[in-house]
């Protein structure tokens, strides 16, 4: 800290003035190693991927930048007044069942005028994906960065949960989720038996997501079983249509938008039919755009649906 200078009394007052003032602005992130402060009355600090944040414990307008990040917010009853949607849906997912959450960009490109707007008092980010903006972010309100949308999501639901000053909430959601799954795992046994979810990109592309993803976690925490890929650090594999025999499992999930619209199996599954005797289609906005506690439950919904109906 600089040395304190003497200064004449008349300016005591103004530079009093000052400090208040300064002290009721927001929040900026430190450096991880920083010599921690005391925060000040009715804030707690949030050690993230850009640092250290002071965050009000009562946050009242919240904006996310991360599926994961609207999700866990949801799911703890608190809506965001603004949300960067992923680019394939519109507007907050229907399985979310909020209104009154403004679009402020996509998830790759978020509206800083549009998020400046609405005033808010905490944004929640990503730093692979918004590494960029971190400090045009932080100059409009507090903002807390997971550090990638790869990591593990149960761990970056924590993390936003503290942010959120709801962390044992979360933590009972997951738990919720672990309990849920060990009881379909239990009933239906399906140890023993491979699945595959499959992402139809378009014409030359299939993605297919491995066990550290979210759904593929989901479906493994079930019991079953992913085949082997070439993982990009276990989360997905992608393969051309001439390749779909390498994707082959006893249970296949398509992802789709429109989970009726048999069309969007794509032509090599159902040109392969002997391969793939069970395609079922699942919704892409929260098996693969979800992720959170909340898009959790509604993956482990069409699961269970699944199994009864195959039991």
């Amino acid at each position: 800290m600089p040395a304190r200078l003497r200064r004449p009394a008349t300016t005591l007052f103004a530079l009093a003035a000052s400090a208040a003032l300064l002290l009721t602005g927001c929040a900026a992130a430190q450096p991880a190693d920083a010599e921690s402060t005391t925060a000040p009355s009715g804030t707690h600090e949030v050690q993230h991927a850009r640092g250290t944040t002071e965050v009000p414990d009562d946050v009242q307008r919240v904006v996310t930048l991360e599926p994961l990040e609207l999700d866990t917010a949801v799911a703890v009853g608190i809506t965001p007044v603004g949300a960067a949607v992923a680019s394939n849906v519109a507007g907050a997912p229907a399985y979310l069942d909020v209104t009154g959450v403004e679009g402020v960009g996509t998830v790759p490109e978020p509206d800083l005028e549009a998020i400046a707007a609405l005033k808010p008092d905490l944004i929640l980010g990503t730093e692979a994906r918004h590494s960029a903006l971190y400090e045009q972010l932080s100059a409009i309100a507090p903002t807390v960065f997971i550090a990638t949308q790869a990591d593990p999501w149960r761990d970056n639901a924590v993390l936003i949960g503290e942010a959120l000053n709801r962390e044992d909430e979360v933590t009972d959601l997951l738990a919720a989720v672990d309990e849920r799954c060990t009881s379909l795992k239990d009933e239906y046994a399906v140890d023993g038996e491979t699945a595959q979810l499959i992402r139809p990109r378009d014409e030359t592309t299939l993605s297919l997501y491995g066990p550290v993803s979210f759904a593929g976690s989901l479906l493994e925490c079930v019991g079953y079983t992913i085949p082997a890929q070439d993982w990009a650090d276990g989360l997905q594999a992608d393969i051309s249509p001439e390749n779909i025999l390498d994707a082959q499992a006893d249970h296949v999930f398509v992802t789709a938008t429109a989970v009726d619209d048999e069309s969007a199996v794509p032509a090599a599954i159902t040109q392969n039919a002997a391969a793939f005797p069970s395609v079922t289609l699942v919704d892409t906005s929260y098996w693969v755009s979800g992720v959170g506690p909340k898009g959790a439950q509604a993956v482990l919904d069409d699961i269970e649906k699944y199994l009864e109906a195959n039991r």
